[in-house]
């Protein structure tokens, strides 16, 4: 494969449908259909999972609703075998807590004539814990 040349438009395209998708309490735990059933990892909060069912568990074990989010910057790259590679930084707000800065990193891989979320790491920015 070759280096995607839409890269940019899908980085873009993939956060504006995931985090719309994830931050609709009533939707959310669709978000498992970007996932692989074997081939997907997640880090969360340094908590490390494999495969869409163990995340669409962690996914339904958080226990907020309510999510607020300004995405700061979308930066993304091509990998060499067609996928894109996402850093998103930006702040959210969930239920009534402060609002905190976060980092998500995803990693786009094709599939067919679509992609499957192969890594996503979340962090939220915390520096004075």
């Amino acid at each position: 494969m070759s280096l995607n040349p839409q890269y940019e438009d899908i980085g873009k395209g993939f956060v504006q449908q995931f985090y719309g998708i994830f931050d609709d309490p009533a939707n959310r735990a669709n978000v498992v259909n970007f996932y692989s059933a074997t081939d997907s990892f997640m880090t969360f909060e340094g908590h490390q999972i494999q495969g869409a069912p163990k995340i669409l568990e962690k996914v339904q074990s958080l226990s907020f609703q309510k999510i607020n989010r300004v995405i700061t910057t979308v930066d993304s790259q091509p990998t060499f075998d067609g996928g894109v590679l996402i850093n998103v930084l930006g702040r959210l707000q969930t239920d009534e807590d402060q609002p905190h800065a976060y980092i998500q990193t995803f990693v786009l891989k094709p599939v067919g004539g679509s992609f499957f979320v192969q890594h996503d790491i979340f962090r939220l920015s915390l520096h004075d814990v």
